[in-house]
């Protein structure tokens, strides 16, 4: 018996030996960086500055890999089934809480499970904001509604796929003011926001980094946002509550892991993520998308994140099943 426990000492400090060594390697090649939409959305705005400042601290490069589909599920489901090794890390939107939930919903298999995931930093948490083209015949919210109501049914909007975090507004939106739209999903944020500056849907909810360029070019224009109070990067734009409607979203970017990366490496992207995070460089890039840095070390993203999963599932629940 006494032989059994130093082998199995001596294999847990053999064990925490190597995990220290790999933590003090790492990394030693780069690092993916998987974004579950295509390029031009609010996590691609985000993860290219993150994962550039994180390459030069970790002295590896970190490589964005786009893998748009399903709302984000695939690219995250391709997350959830990465090696737990570090070398393959997610950047992922509220989006990640949504799509297991729709899927027990609508009595589908989940393309993943929460649980396959460790969170390392929440970056950014928006309210997302109600656009429309900058010619629409409507300049304010109530003008919007009253259109939406007398053509039920025909006024569109697009997203980044069903149950996703532009398709979740709406259809809160649509519930609260009595309205039926029409939903026209696309791969991602970036092919939507396309669509509404070309004239192939009328409407779309998003986050401000997705849409700032256009609202400062003039191009499109924000006509409410699903938060509390004002936003510091479009502060003329008033909230839904402030105009008799009682809903709220927020589209909330984070970094995680494969839950099983040993704890010395998840660590070590924890420090490096939170010293980034505090840069005033790398805050003022991040904040130029028009998402400035709410930063959230692990624990404390955990614990948010399980509130906003659960928020989110009661959401999804009241939205129903849509096909």
């Amino acid at each position: 018996m006494n032989l059994r426990c130093k082998q199995v000492a001596a294999a847990a400090l053999l064990s925490l030996g190597a995990a220290g060594a790999m933590a003090a390697g790492y990394p030693e090649r780069p690092v993916t960086m998987l974004v579950p939409f295509p390029p031009g959305g609010v996590a691609d705005t985000i993860a290219r500055p993150l994962a550039q400042a994180m390459g030069d601290k970790l002295g590896q490069p970190i490589v964005i890999e786009n893998k748009g589909g399903a709302g984000g599920a695939i690219g995250i489901g391709q997350a959830g089934r990465a090696k737990p090794d570090g070398y393959t890390l997610l950047m992922s939107l509220s989006s990640i809480s949504i799509l297991p939930a729709a899927d027990r919903l609508l009595e589908r298999k989940p393309a993943y499970q929460l649980d396959q995931f460790v969170p390392i930093a929440r970056i950014t948490a928006d309210p997302t904001v109600l656009v429309v083209r900058a010619d629409a015949p409507y300049n304010t919210l109530p003008e919007f509604i009253a259109a939406a109501k007398k053509q039920a049914g025909k006024l569109s909007y697009g997203s980044s796929g069903i149950y996703g975090t532009m398709h979740v507004p709406m259809e809160m939106l649509q519930d609260a003011a009595g309205i039926k739209m029409m939903h026209v999903p696309f791969t991602g944020a970036g092919p939507a926001v396309q669509a509404l500056v070309g004239g192939q849907v009328d409407a779309l909810a998003t986050g401000p980094s997705s849409v700032m360029q256009l609202i400062q070019a003039g191009r499109v224009k924000a006509l409410a946002h699903w938060g509390e109070g004002k936003l510091d990067s479009l502060p003329q734009v008033p909230s839904f509550k402030s105009q008799g409607y009682d809903i709220s979203f927020v589209q909330w970017s984070g970094v995680f892991a494969r839950a099983g990366t040993p704890q010395a490496v998840v660590d070590k992207l924890r420090k490096t993520v939170g010293e980034i995070a505090a840069d005033p460089e790398v805050q003022a890039r991040i904040a130029g998308t028009g998402s400035p840095v709410q930063y959230l070390d692990a624990p404390a993203f955990d614990a948010y994140w399980k509130k906003d999963s659960a928020s989110l599932e009661v959401a999804v629940q009241r939205i129903g099943k849509v096909e």
